[in-house]
């Protein structure tokens, strides 16, 4: 038998090429060609290699915060169970309790995350919000499998909060699921209930199960976080149902579902190594039920498929789980006509998640010193790896915990509120299996839809996978009347972070459109554009640029439900509230205090105005040179474009013709062009005013700064920042595009270093924060290093990750 987590990760990488490798574990003879569960097997493989399954999760610094603190997270990218390495997008909004949008922001992503951060300034109200992170591609499909955290935000000026409502049981209600889908006539089905309150929270009851006679067939009793299960043997014409008493005395009566007397149901032992399965078949000898096929799948994946043949006894099996990943499987049985019959989620638990373990090396509790962890990870794998510490005591862990592992595991493929999912894989103890299983059985895989992929309803892709920030548009001549049909639009694109520019051409199609993909930069860009047509006539081109879906309005409407979490313990949320408030003043001293800069005595001689331009913008064999320098920021305005002002001022060179895209010859040849030291043209330096240009350099021939400087080169500067300019650059019309989020840099003070600001007290609550801690290859650890504050003496550490190979992995630690 070949390795199938091997072949799990080759499908997964090749997402993008049609599924043509099956792996397909039957349990009993070869089937015959053609047969009839081909297309059932065809239509999986079509969705999954046509709709990759993408998911996001966040790590946070904390669970709840303070107005005026930072949100610290890093974001994990997965496709296919594998790190997205080819994802470049990210978008992660605040919702306040009523789903109104409070900030968005565009992350880069590198390496399969995604650093960044939200602040909270101090003027937010506090409350409940909800932080929504997603792709693009994610859009295409239901948006309940986007990634949502609920976070709770105080006001700590109020070091005193009111006490919050209780979550005292005022209503509650019980869902009844049975195995595989129905209760079926005369078989042994198990029933598994679900019992949540008012607030959707699980609680514990108790109960029996009667039938229309009054008489006791099933006891009710809840095993963990308001679930159960238990056995009946309906006859035909049954009807049952259950009285439930809460645990404050509350009763109420539920109506089980009817009992099915045709069609079939599914039965599963989930034994760790091995799953067996059992069909119940509610009439033998009702023969559209005789030829079944039972599939199961992971990650959209075959990994199991065995023909059934009721009139000869095969309905059962098992599916041999020792090769799969940790995960969710979907057990499904097909009739002959293709119909989902009866369904049941497995989850395979296996000792494969990424191992981390924490050592102490240098550990001081005093304050303001320096304390050192050692992070040991697999020598056999990459992993990425984001670590948090911070104040064990003032910062209390939330109850309800969805970590990496139960997210990325558990959670992201299942519909609804999963209560406390990390518990789950706090161990695998018979009993923790056995709660996971009450999972399965009481929440539905809800990723596709069988009957409609069968039926060749694929979903529509409305939104691309990006990779990097694209601009789109459609040019126009005649007044906007037609489209520009193979021309093209020039753009000159500067960063406002850091004034750098990026030269750009983009040709239009037969309807005008056209497009740049795969930009990267941060802020905003300022995007100098000018359309051209095959006569050169741009001044009869105009631009209407496609607006992001993220620009405007977010496309997700709906708020997932928002649910009001734990209450913390009052006492330590007053401490907590007191120390923000005190590191908010903290930080607004840093921010109002005035740099004092020593004075400096300058002893050297005085740069002239052309060297200091010279050192700004040449780079490279740009610097330096034979030939010309010209500063431009000290001319007048009254030239046409760089030509006209060049005209008569380099000995020998020739400019002649239209000056919007003359003729250039010196010494027999025509010099190379260049703008910001990138190769240009002269259609694109004509259009950038005078007054946009900071210096011009002309370099005898031959030049060997690039290819073409064989008879010299030109080279044009485009002003920085402190140099002034024009945003309305003739020739060329201005459209600001939204890039990137600037990630702040995290403050982690240096003790062992004398600064003034040292001075002020440290209230620190966040001790450490790093999204991509680095490990030593060699040693195949990481060094966790930071410094105390003025007051902490216990630190809660918390490591998370993914390897290479899609395992996943968390480290908790309290010293």
């Amino acid at each position: 038998m070949q390795h199938l987590r091997t072949l799990l990760k080759l499908l997964r990488l090749q997402w993008w090429l049609p599924a043509c490798v099956l792996i397909i574990l039957c349990a009993f003879t070869f089937k015959p060609a053609d047969h009839w569960s081909d297309r059932i097997v065809q239509a999986l493989e079509e969705f999954a290699g046509r709709y990759p399954q993408q998911k996001v999760y966040l790590h946070l610094d904390k669970d709840y915060y303070a107005a005026g603190e930072t949100v610290w997270f890093k974001a994990y990218l997965t496709l296919q169970g594998l790190p997205d390495t080819r994802a470049a997008n990210l978008y992660v909004e605040l919702l306040d309790k009523n789903g109104a949008l409070v900030q968005k922001k565009l992350f880069a992503v590198g390496n399969a995350g995604a650093a960044g951060n939200i602040d909270l300034p101090e003027t937010q109200k506090p409350g409940m919000y909800q932080i929504r992170a997603y792709t693009s591609w994610m859009l295409n499909f239901d948006h309940n499998f986007l990634y949502y955290r609920t976070i709770e935000v105080f006001d700590p000026r109020k070091n005193n909060p009111a006490p919050r409502d209780s979550a005292r049981v005022t209503d509650f209600s019980v869902q009844f699921f049975p195995e595989g889908g129905d209760l079926i006539k005369g078989q042994p089905n198990q029933v598994a209930f679900k019992a949540v309150d008012q607030n959707g929270y699980p609680i514990a009851v108790s109960g029996s199960v009667q039938n229309g006679k009054g008489e006791k067939v099933a006891e009710i009793r809840t095993i963990h976080d308001g679930m159960g299960a238990f056995d009946l043997a309906p006859p035909a014409g049954a009807t049952y149902r259950a009285q439930v008493k809460a645990a404050n005395g509350q009763e109420k009566t539920f109506e089980l579902p009817a009992v099915k007397t045709s069609g079939v149901g599914l039965k599963v032992y989930n034994r760790g190594l091995r799953v067996f399965y059992q069909a119940l078949i509610a009439n033998p000898e009702d023969t559209a039920y005789d030829d079944l096929v039972i599939i199961g799948q992971m990650g959209q994946q075959l990994v199991y498929k065995a023909p059934l043949k009721v009139s000869e006894g095969r309905i059962s099996g098992f599916v041999p789980t020792q090769y799969m990943p940790s995960g969710i499987m979907q057990l499904t049985l097909f009739s002959k006509r293709g119909e989902p019959l009866a369904e049941r989620l497995a989850f395979v638990r296996k000792m494969d998640l990424l191992p981390l373990h924490i050592e102490e090396t240098d550990l001081d509790k005093e304050g303001r010193t320096k304390n050192t962890l050692i992070l040991k990870v697999p020598d056999s794998l990459s992993t990425i790896l984001s670590v948090s510490v911070t104040d064990a005591d003032l910062v209390q862990q939330d109850p309800d915990q969805n970590n990496i592992v139960s997210n990325l595991l558990l959670t992201s493929d299942l519909k609804g509120y999963i209560h406390n999912p990390a518990w789950y894989f706090r161990d695998t103890t018979q009993a923790t299996l056995h709660a996971l299983d009450l999972v399965m059985m009481t929440n539905g895989w809800r990723r596709f839809s069988w009957q409609q992929i069968l039926n060749n309803q694929f979903p529509s892709t409305p939104f691309e996978y990006e990779q990097g920030i694209m601009l789109k548009g459609t040019a126009f001549t005649n007044n906007g009347r037609f489209q520009l049909m193979n021309g093209k639009v020039d753009f000159i694109i500067k960063q406002v972070t850091d004034s750098s520019t990026v030269i750009a051409s983009a040709p239009t199609n037969a309807m005008g459109e056209f497009s740049i993909p795969n930009l990267s930069f941060l802020d905003t860009a300022l995007v100098y554009y000018q359309g051209n047509d095959q006569q050169k006539r741009w001044k009869d081109v105009t631009v209407k640029f496609n607006t992001h879906f993220f620009e405007n309005t977010a496309p997700v409407t709906v708020a997932y439900p928002l649910r009001l979490p734990p209450k913390l313990d009052n006492s330590v949320l007053k401490d907590y509230l007191a120390t923000a408030d005190d590191g908010n003043r903290v930080r607004r001293s840093i921010s109002s205090r005035a740099i004092l800069l020593r004075e400096v005595n300058i002893t050297e001689r005085k740069i002239r105005q052309e060297e200091s331009l010279e050192k700004r913008y040449a780079t490279g064999l740009f610097a330096g040179g034979d030939g010309y320098t010209f500063d431009m920021t000290k001319e007048n305005n009254s030239y046409m474009n760089i030509f006209q002002y060049l005209q008569s001022r380099v000995a020998g060179l020739q400019i002649t013709g239209n000056l919007n895209d003359p003729s250039l010859m010196w010494r027999g040849g025509r010099p190379a062009l260049y703008l910001n030291e990138m190769p240009s043209d002269a259609s694109m330096l004509s259009g950038i005013p005078v007054t946009d240009i900071a210096m011009v350099k002309v370099f005898r021939p031959p030049f060997m700064g690039g290819f073409g400087g064989a008879n010299g080169a030109i080279a044009v500067y485009t002003k920085k920042g402190g140099e002034g300019g024009d945003d309305s650059m003739r020739g060329f019309e201005l459209y600001r595009k939204p890039g990137y989020a600037v990630v702040k840099e995290f403050y982690s003070p240096d003790y062992a270093l004398h600064k003034e600001v040292h001075s002020l007290p440290d209230k620190r609550l966040t001790l450490y924060w790093n999204p991509n801690l680095p490990v030593d290859t060699l040693s195949h650890t990481a060094r966790i290093s930071f410094y105390n504050n003025d007051f902490t003496t216990h630190f809660r550490v918390v490591v998370e990750g993914i390897g290479a190979d899609g395992s996943v992995g968390r480290v908790e630690q309290v010293y």
